[in-house]
């Protein structure tokens, strides 16, 4: 038994190596599986379906010539909403949800933000989350501003699929290049425009020249480049799209590896095409010889929601407490969880199966009680899953002819050596499956439904305290719901009391929740004494006692008071076990709620492999900062790991202030699935919303070079930062599907991580010194603390990039490393460097732990030394148009210095002469003295 257990173990491992949220594969070069949803909140407009073929057509040929005759998109589904009229056409999704969704057609982020972005936030060749498109986009209207809806898709889909980063950076829009020139920021420098500054005031719009900023030494903060609509050059796709004769990716030859583009500061200097030629999707394609076909397109129109409980009531459910926790964590899915409307039925399993309830939908109290009635009281039987998921799939087909889209939740504790059996009758059933491990034992197997049917995968410990079994079913939400209709949870905590009988805390209700709000409060021994009490300080009847099930409730009607609700539990036994859980929902449907989502940067890993715990506060689509975020990641044993995430574009955190917050996890205790939860809160006037463009989006295009004059297109909507205000106080927590850790080693073994790698580092001259900050990394990766730095210095980038080791060391004997995520500061002054007319003093720093691991080299930073050459009219005589240097050998100094040269040697001939023709006439002139 030890030794099949191992092999489905590994043959687990082995099967979700690579999962995630996406559907989407790659079969004979293209693309299958893309689903493009449209929000709930779009007004129903059938142009936006044709103009949604109509971008993914034009893109699909776009992207198979832009990657050599190598990728296309062969078949995508675009998902309906219910809030738009049912059609003949529209079929039932199988497998297809907002929560799988590849590409997002929602309302702007705020009004008149219709730039596209696509949310990434892990590493460089790390698939992202999802594209966002605004209806205007798709429908053509922001056409001039970010250039036509197909070629940006194919731009956008780099970044969700292979994890490339954009050519440009809004933050660095310039730099001083080894020419000794200010360039634009791009990729390949072959594209010409004019640097301008845009200015409009009602309908007169100017463009002046760019200044120098004499402290940065690079152009003014609002200077712009504007590209020629024309041009020759076929590079970048990662740049700007937009332009005519851009066709394909920086390539290894021609990459700019000066620019401070993202896609170098992400990416170590690779060239996009570099990194797409490394991922699987490349690896695993050879170019192909016919032109694809066009793409084919399914229109699924959301349906009601249906789900089945499909829970086991065998022998090993009897110990531990498990049965009767399962009934409480049901209880709380019928009675809150689930969204009114829903389709519920419910099987029982052990060695055979019962269906307890048919297909009964949800439409008052009444219903969610016939359900409660139908739990199972008693344990017993051997298990057998494929029984219970056969009961589930009986109860759904008497209903629905079809199992499309219908959800199953399977709850078991147990081993089943036959599970695997059914696997193949699941993938092809079109129905999803959401597993729940109760404990350490349940079968592994079963992971592989939930991944092939795009379900969810949640473990509970048997350590009640933790709340988990309450938390995977308060989190099955539906994936295709308006979120001002889901149940969010706002606090979920838990304690084992022993000498002090007392558990008091305070849950915050803010402004955006409020609506059904529902305290759940449950014990494992005798009834506690509960007091809760509302903002006001009045007390709260508990609303029902269930004394069988050893839990207690409170129901708040109507929408519940803002501020905060103070509760007291006072235990009556010795080593209870108390736990609170309190959900409500969005108090206004025009406002969306402040929310949490937590996930693993995978699904797998093999130890010593690290982890990255993510977890991202939002409201709408609005990052949230300022917040303070943990991690609780529990083994299926029961121990418990807690991480403080961060959002400080340092360690394991990509992008800082993208209300992303995260955090390297490399604390294994043991093989087998691990937990993860998220808790987040902030004081008043402690968090704000982050209205600032998103990271990742598409280039905005400020006008066009036609014909020597500037076509400006309208300003893109500035946020002023002054303009941000603070949000209320709030907790909110979640958690993310489980994750599985193998090799694990039973043995001790020496240090096997070394110091993340620092990617903040700025520096800043202070007359002859030079100031550095950065964040402090950790002895392992951004936890503990470094045994010291090495800063190295150059006059050429590459050099340092490359040769980091024979670059120029400063002395750092007096910097002392602080704790991982304090802010370090250091000043020196920059010895003689070894390049001769070197523009720029490079730095860039390594640590180094007690272990004697060195870190990566960090980001680049860098000074200037004089200020660069920027535009002149000598170069540039049409001052509406600027081009690069076109004779780039001949540098522009000497031709200025040539000219002056000519005009001094022919000003001191013609003086010469005129001398001695006076010397010639007037030999006698008396000499004039001053």
């Amino acid at each position: 038994m030890v030794l099949f257990r191992s092999f489905v173990f590994l043959l687990v491992l082995y099967l979700l190596q690579g999962s995630d949220t996406s559907l989407v594969r790659l079969n004979n070069n293209g693309y299958e599986g893309i689903i493009i949803a449209i929000n709930p909140g779009v007004p129903e407009n059938e142009a936006l379906i044709e103009k949604i073929k109509d971008m993914v057509t034009a893109a699909s040929t776009y992207l198979f010539e832009a990657t050599e005759r190598r990728f296309f998109f062969k078949n995508v589904s675009i998902l309906i909403p219910d809030t738009w009229k049912e059609k003949p056409q529209y079929k039932r999704p199988t497998h297809e949800s907002y929560t799988h969704a590849d590409v997002l057609v929602a309302p702007p982020t705020l009004p008149d933000r219709d730039e596209p972005y696509t949310k990434h936030f892990k590493l460089c060749e790390e698939k992202g989350e999802y594209i966002h498109f605004t209806p205007d986009f798709v429908l053509g209207k922001k056409q001039n501003e970010y250039g036509p809806a197909g070629r940006l898709l194919v731009h956008e889909w780099a970044h969700l699929r292979w994890g490339v980063f954009d050519e440009y950076n809004d933050d660095e829009p310039f730099y001083s290049s080894s020419s000794k020139r200010i360039e634009a920021t791009r990729c390949s420098t072959d594209i010409i425009g004019v640097n301008r500054v845009y200015k409009c005031q009602g309908n007169s719009c100017v463009f002046n020249k760019c200044k120098i900023d004499p402290k940065t030494k690079l152009y003014e903060k609002n200077c712009q480049f504007f590209p020629d609509k024309d041009q020759t050059e076929k590079t970048s796709i990662m740049f700007m799209q937009g332009i005519t004769s851009v066709v394909k990716f920086c390539n290894k030859q021609n990459h700019n590896g000066e620019a401070p583009s993202l896609q170098n500061k992400k990416c170590e200097f690779r060239s996009t095409w570099e990194v797409i030629s490394n991922s699987e999707d490349f690896k695993n394609t050879t170019t192909m010889v016919e032109s694809p076909p066009s793409p084919v397109f399914s229109l699924l129109r959301i349906r009601d929601r249906i789900v089945c409980l499909v829970l086991d009531k065998s022998g090993s459910m009897g110990g531990y407490n498990r049965l009767n926790r399962m009934n409480q964590a049901a209880k709380y899915f019928l009675l809150q969880a689930v969204e009114n409307g829903t389709w519920v039925g419910m099987v029982h399993f052990d060695s055979t199966a019962n269906i307890k309830h048919e297909l009964i939908q949800i439409i008052s109290t009444s219903e969610r009680n016939m359900l409660l009635n139908s739990l199972p009281t008693a344990a017993g039987g051997g298990t057998s899953i494929c029984r219970g998921i056969d009961a589930a799939f009986q109860i759904i087909s008497k209903r629905y002819s079809q199992l499309d889209g219908s959800e199953i939740v399977l709850l078991t504790d147990g081993e089943d050596s036959s599970a695997k059996s059914c696997l193949d009758k699941v993938r092809e059933s079109g129905a999803i499956i959401h597993f729940i491990a109760l404990g350490p034992s349940a079968d592994l197997a079963v992971i592989q439904m939930s991944n092939v049917t795009g379900g969810i995968h949640f473990l509970a410990s048997d350590e009640a305290q933790n709340n988990g079994l309450i938390d995977a079913f308060g989190a099955l939400t539906s994936g295709n719901g308006d979120i001002s209709q889901k149940s969010i949870q706002i606090e979920s905590k838990g304690l084992t009391l022993s000498d002090n009988l007392w558990m008091n805390g305070t849950v915050i209700i803010d402004s955006t929740v409020g609506k059904d709000t529902f305290f759940l409060i449950t014990w494992l021994k005798q009834q506690p004494i509960i007091s809760l009490l509302d903002p006001n300080g009045t007390p709260i009847n508990i609303s029902t006692v269930d004394a069988a099930s050893k839990m207690a409730y409170f129901s708040i009607p109507g929408t519940a008071k803002v501020g905060v609700w103070t509760y007291s539990l006072q235990a009556k036994a010795n080593s209870e076990t108390l736990t609170i859980t309190v959900n409500s929902r969005a108090a206004n449907p025009s406002v969306a709620p402040i929310t949490v989502n937590a996930k693993m940067n995978k699904d797998t890993s093999s130890f010593p492999s690290p982890m990255i715990v993510y977890a991202e506060v939002l409201q709408g689509y609005i990052p949230i900062l300022g917040a303070n975020v943990t991690a609780f990641i529990e083994s299926s044993s029961g121990k418990t790991e807690v991480l403080e995430l961060f959002d400080n574009g340092a360690g394991a955190d990509t992008f800082k202030d993208d209300g992303v917050y995260s955090r390297y996890f490399t604390a294994y205790s043991e093989n087998g699935r691990y937990s993860l939860k998220v808790r987040a809160h902030a004081a008043a006037n402690t968090a704000t919303r982050n209205l600032r463009h998103p990271p990742n989006r598409a280039a905005y295009i400020p006008g066009w070079v036609v014909d020597g004059k500037i076509e400006g297109n309208p300003p893109r909507p500035e946020i002023n930062k002054d303009t941000q205000t603070n949000l209320e106080s709030f907790t909110r927590t979640a958690i993310g599907s489980a994750f599985v850790v193998s090799n694990i080693s039973t043995f001790p073994l020496p240090d096997l991580y070394p110091p993340s790698q620092i990617t903040d580092l700025e520096a800043t001259p202070d007359g002859d010194m030079i100031n550095l900050t950065w964040t402090a990394p950790g002895d392992n990766f951004d936890v503990g603390k470094v045994k010291q730095y090495i800063i190295r210095i150059s006059g050429s980038i590459l050099d340092l990039r490359d040769k980091f080791d024979d670059a120029l060391q400063v002395n750092t004997t007096d910097l002392l490393p602080n704790e991982a995520n304090s802010k370090e500061t250091f000043t020196f002054k920059p010895g003689n460097i070894s390049e001769e007319n070197a523009t720029h003093i490079f730095i860039a720093i390594q640590s180094v732990d007690n272990s004697s691991l060195t870190s990566k080299v960090s980001n680049i930073a860098q000074v200037a030394l004089f200020i660069p050459q920027g535009d002149t009219d000598e170069i540039h005589p049409n001052p509406d148009e600027i081009h690069p240097n076109p004779n780039p050998g001949i540098s522009i100094s000497f031709l200025v210095l040539l000219v002056v040269g000519c005009v001094v040697l022919v000003s001191i001939i013609l003086s010469g002469t005129i001398c001695i023709l006076n010397k010639k006439k007037n030999p006698n002139r008396p000499r004039t003295a001053f």
